[in-house]
């Protein structure tokens, strides 16, 4: 599948080369101010400025999300904000609200706007309208088919579009939820949401008849998640979205970890130049996820709510980061427990991605031999037939 775009999250400067290193074409970060992921660490005007040079040094892209609902208050403030963007070469900045646009249009005119799925695009008027507005891309609604898509693309062909293909599902259309700001006072479409949506519900039993007290809130007896969305996975129908005019695949997740970015955005390379396989298949239940659904797009689909859970542990636990390797030995960045004689598999972009070796010694920082890894972040060199390249990542099937 050729000229198109895999889009990967990216909350800090560390997720940035993370996600770049394991394939990424281009990242979305948000600054500290006018984002929907106020939790996620971001990137403060001068990470920005040197995270833009490290991408395009690479070829890469930046957009930047600025797709809060703004108010009368922010706007000196995002003007400033837009000029900013413009004057660090930043690739696109992804909004919502149209207020945003004009301070974006008037502020940074050379910049380019990509409308965000939280402006409702769920019909080809609307990203017409945007389009003569002088955006370059619409990132669709998660409510859309395969068939809305291409009728999207057909009457308006001149736009990039962007669709999501993998990670979180937002219970509420389009994104738009007050579930988070009514229970806690943190508003969602401020950059606050508390995913309250996940939250393990239960209702009050009080009457003249009976005891009071609390009681678990049921749904034909499978569970008390009763707003949980399942996960997006699209990998097995890439090529349906890009028969239908996307050419960005967005993966979902600027508050994930390293690994699971790692993991994710390895398989979706690798899905978009060779195909999907069993491999990727395999590979998506590897990092912590939801029951994945395909949502919408290949049609009605009553069955996108995850009653079981939370959110179920993957099928690897994330060991550590490689710092650097050679002569029969690698530096590893302890993230997860791991001790001598344990079997560590290799996570990498290249050919020694699924290979796995034992654990026979290790050493800390100092030189002190170990046999139980335990101190986290510690540098351990542990043996290692492979000659790995720093960024690798290690896991242990569990």
């Amino acid at each position: 599948m050729a000229n198109l775009e895999l889009l990967a999250p990216s909350g800090n400067f560390s997720k940035l080369k993370c996600a770049l290193y394991f394939g990424a074409d281009a990242v979305y970060i948000g600054g500290k101010d006018f984002s929907l992921r106020s939790f996620a660490d971001n990137f403060t005007r001068e990470e920005m400025r040197l995270a833009i040079d490290y991408a395009h040094a690479r070829g890469k892209k930046v957009f930047v999300t600025v797709n809060i609902f703004m108010k009368n208050a922010d706007a000196p403030m995002l003007g400033d904000y837009f000029a900013f963007l413009q004057s660090v070469g930043a690739d696109a900045a992804i909004v919502s609200d149209s207020g945003a646009v004009y301070l974006a249009k008037k502020y940074a005119p050379k910049l380019d706007l990509h409308i965000s799925t939280q402006a409702n695009l769920t019909n080809k008027y609307a990203v017409k309208f945007w389009h003569e507005q002088g955006a370059t891309r619409a990132v669709l609604a998660r409510e859309l088919s395969l068939e809305e898509i291409a009728e999207i693309h057909s009457f308006v062909p001149e736009i990039e579009l962007e669709a999501f293909v993998h990670g979180a599902m937002c219970i509420s259309y389009s994104g738009r939820c007050l579930l988070s700001n009514y229970l806690t006072g943190r508003d969602g479409n401020r950059g606050e949401c508390v995913q309250a949506c996940r939250w393990n519900y239960q209702i009050r039993k009080q009457d003249a008849l009976s005891d009071s007290g609390w009681l678990d809130f049921e749904e034909d007896g499978r569970g008390t998640y009763i707003l949980n969305s399942k996960d997006l996975n699209m990998s097995a129908h890439l090529e349906k979205l890009a028969a239908a005019g996307v050419t960005s695949f967005k993966i979902e997740g600027r508050m994930k970890s390293e690994y699971y970015l790692a993991t994710v955005i390895n398989a979706y390379r690798r899905c978009i130049d060779g195909g999907y396989s069993a491999e990727v298949e395999r590979e998506l239940l590897t990092a912590a996820h939801r029951d994945y659904t395909t949502a919408y797009t290949l049609g009605g689909n009553d069955k996108t709510v995850n009653y079981k859970d939370s959110q179920a542990k993957g099928d690897c636990d994330y060991i550590g980061n490689v710092i650097s390797s050679g002569g029969g030995k690698a530096v590893v960045e302890m993230r997860g427990r791991f001790k001598t004689g344990d079997t560590l598999e290799v996570l990498s972009p290249d050919g020694n991605f699924g290979k796995s070796f034992t654990v026979k010694t290790a050493f800390k920082a100092d030189g002190e031999q170990v046999d139980d890894c335990k101190l986290v972040q510690e540098k351990y060199t542990v043996n290692c037939p492979y000659e790995l390249n720093a960024g690798d990542i290690l896991r242990r099937r569990k």
